[in-house]
């Protein structure tokens, strides 16, 4: 159904594409996939809100709305959108600026939150805003990726080792742990050594072992995934046997059972004010991570994700999530591939997760106060483990040392100041190399190979020129930042070439040409004009040609627009 020429019921709920042609086989992969994830999903989603600094049922409650949403909004069949590390980081660094007293005023901070990020990924998914993700320069994510990974590792360290350590950036929770570590608790180190041990095994050994002795492909799946839920219920068992407590161990706690109460998030212009800027890196950050998982999966199955639409998913997931007692949740990229490999066909594997994640919620609650917290970070820091990424640094120098310095600033700022100065950091160096590199775009004198009609640059091959003519290729589009270096190039070559007439100017690579290039260009025709030189174009673009006719550029060109760059060479010899 179709309301007008811009709005379609079927673009904005994807669900009205994929459920009229549901069937019973996508119910059983999708009932499989919904297993799995969250046999996977619920141990992290504990330990995520406690690395957010928030209560732990509040992972259960931003998984189920967050995946119920998506399923109605998202774009992606199996993107799984729930708590993700780096953005349970950065919402913990959020909520710790604000030095808030009491527990339910950090809760009512990180719902807030949770509703501006969510409002925001809407906002520009309605204004069509989603190619702004290709605005983020990927090295620069892949280094705050790994130097959030770190940082997470690290703080997750302290319960490891059974102390307390503080810190919002490496060095300052690396130092705070080294001056604790003569207070280790041996019992909570071996929980949480082999803990780590358990779950690197079950993802490395375990699916393969099942395999070669016959078990059916989804078990063994389920089961190699199965780790973190296996680490928790014999912890859990282990600490209720032996009273670990006793001993030192930290438990979780009591965890409320039921589905979360909703309501609208509380609202103050101070929170505002505080929270604007977290929330729109939260907002870039988590939209940039999912739109990558989503497309890498979609780009397997030959299917395509709309960028806007993700950005309305996400948006709607997150600002149901801040009316159900959540925190802010993008879609997790291990946890997706999980979703994917496991055969998930449509997003209501998602939905059928969310119901799982309820009933847990609803019954099996109280059996969770006895789960240690050591064995909620083992599973993080092997979660995070596998986004260190130190690659992206040897392949920037090699290939770009511009991109190498953005990448550096990226991680060296995230690791040793926090996450949002390097991340903002990063961006900004990003967008200043980009304006620096186009503001002097690069740009070749040619001549023609003999015997061709190809042109090449007179440095890098042999080529035959003509005295009367200076060819210039263009290989950068035309605007503000880099006319004025085009005019003084131009100045400088024909400076000294007394027997000059023409210039010809070949734009095969130019795709924009900007007001302001189009009133340098016009400089440089009235320049050459008084020393006697014609200006010329060559293989000028349709659309560039189209806009510069509804001008008077062309009338006041004083030579002609070629349609071939051989051409003009030979007409003008």
């Amino acid at each position: 159904m179709v309301l007008n020429k811009g709005f379609s019921f079927k673009r904005y709920f994807p669900i009205l594409v994929w459920a009229p042609n549901y069937t019973n086989s996508k119910f059983f992969d999708d009932t499989i996939a919904a297993l799995i994830v969250a046999i996977m999903l619920i141990p992290q989603a504990l330990a995520y809100a406690l690395l957010a600094g928030l209560p732990a049922e509040t992972g259960l409650y931003a998984s189920m709305v967050g995946l119920t949403v998506y399923a109605l909004f998202g774009a992606s069949n199996t993107l799984s959108v729930a708590p993700v590390a780096v953005i349970s980081l950065m919402t913990a660094t959020a909520l710790a600026k604000l030095s808030l007293a009491t527990p339910e005023e950090t809760l009512a901070a990180a719902l807030f939150l949770t509703f501006l990020s969510g409002l925001f990924l809407l906002l520009l998914g309605l204004l069509r805003l989603g190619f702004m993700a290709n605005l983020l320069s990927q090295p620069v994510i892949s280094a705050f990726v790994t130097a959030s990974a770190l940082i997470i590792g690290l703080s997750q360290m302290q319960h490891i080792f059974g102390v307390s350590a503080n810190g919002q950036n490496f060095l300052g929770l690396l130092g705070s742990l080294f001056g604790q570590l003569g207070s280790i608790n041996f019992v909570t180190f071996y929980i949480g050594a082999g803990s780590i041990g358990f779950i690197i095994f079950s993802k490395l050994v375990i699916k393969n072992m099942f395999l070669k002795i016959g078990v059916d492909a989804h078990i063994a799946t389920t089961l190699s995934r199965s780790g973190p839920l296996l680490v928790a219920l014999i912890t859990g068992l282990l600490a209720y046997i032996f009273r670990l407590d006793q001993q030192g161990v930290q438990l979780l706690g009591e965890v409320p059972r039921g589905l979360p109460d909703f309501g609208l998030p509380g609202f103050s212009i101070d929170l505002l004010n505080s929270l604007i800027g977290s929330a729109l890196l939260i907002s870039i950050i988590g939209f940039v991570e999912s739109i990558s998982v989503a497309q890498t999966l979609a780009a397997r199955r030959r299917e395509r994700v709309d960028l806007n639409q993700e950005l309305v998913g996400l948006g709607a997931s997150n600002l149901a999530t801040s009316f159900g007692g959540g925190f802010p949740v993008s879609g997790g990229f291990s946890r997706s591939v999980v979703n994917f490999e496991a055969g998930a066909a449509t997003p209501a594997a998602g939905l059928f997760t969310a119901i799982l994640i309820a009933v847990v919620a609803l019954f099996f609650t109280p059996a969770l106060f006895w789960l240690p917290r050591v064995s909620l970070a083992a599973i993080i820091i092997v979660a995070v483990y596998g986004l260190i990424d130190f690659s992206v640094l040897k392949k920037a120098w090699v290939y770009s040392k511009a991109d190498f310095t953005a990448v550096l600033i990226t991680l060296v700022l995230t690791l040793l100041i926090g996450v949002e100065v390097g991340i903002g950091s990063g961006v900004l160096a990003s967008v200043l190399i980009h304006l620096y590199k186009t503001s002097q775009p690069h740009v070749a004198v040619i001549g023609r190979v003999t015997g061709t009609e190809h042109f090449r640059s007179v440095d890098r091959h042999t080529v035959e020129t003509f005295e009367n003519q200076l060819s210039i290729r263009i290989d950068e589009s035309l605007y503000f930042a880099n006319t004025r270096y085009l005019e003084e190039l131009i100045l400088n070559l024909i400076s000294d070439k007394p027997k000059l007439e023409h210039v010809i100017l070949m734009c095969t690579a130019v795709n924009k040409i900007d007001m302001s290039a189009l009133e340098t260009l016009e400089k440089i025709n009235e320049t050459l004009r008084e020393l006697g030189v014609k200006l010329h174009l060559s293989e000028v673009k349709d659309p560039i040609i189209g806009k510069l006719a509804k001008t008077n550029f062309f009338k006041e060109l004083t030579g002609n627009n070629y349609l071939s760059q051989n051409q003009a060479v030979e007409d003008l010899r």
